[in-house]
């Protein structure tokens, strides 16, 4: 993982970014960037991070590092997963409350599992993803 972290730091500086910092958590397979750059903008974050996710992950295959890597560009997708939890923990309140089902936003197969997974312990609510490709979401139901 460290070989990796260094092919990392060389990368970041080969594409310009100049004040950055990359940390690697060998346990979890995570990889943290932090970009200090103006360039940088709330708006551009996903697709940067979907980026560096692609590059990475084929970087990490290519020196054999088995299992998931998981990449965050300036803790956007920390961000993103916390986020999403409270969504799903809100979801789930309003469908005890009202009894009717709630579909949330589509979402790619990664924070749909966040989903599925914050609500399976819940004993009055079940979650079901429906519909194809980028139009997939997550219906939180009540359990009758």
């Amino acid at each position: 993982m460290k070989e990796l972290q260094e092919e990392v730091k060389k990368l970041i500086e080969f594409i310009g970014f100049r004040e950055f910092s990359v940390s690697c958590d060998a346990e979890g397979n995570r990889i943290a960037l932090f970009v200090a750059d103006k360039e940088i903008h709330e708006q551009n974050l996903p697709t940067m991070v979907a980026h560096f996710d692609h590059l990475i992950k084929l970087m990490a295959k290519k020196r054999g590092i088995a299992g998931v890597v998981f990449v965050d560009v300036n803790n956007y997708r920390r961000e993103r997963e916390k986020l999403l939890l409270e969504l799903a923990r809100g979801a789930a309140r309003k469908v005890v409350a009202t009894n009717q089902e709630i579909a949330l936003p589509p979402m790619n197969a990664y924070e749909r599992r966040l989903i599925h997974s914050e609500l399976a312990s819940r004993p009055d609510v079940k979650t079901e993803s429906i519909g194809e490709g980028r139009n997939r979401y997550v219906v939180v139901k009540p359990i009758e």
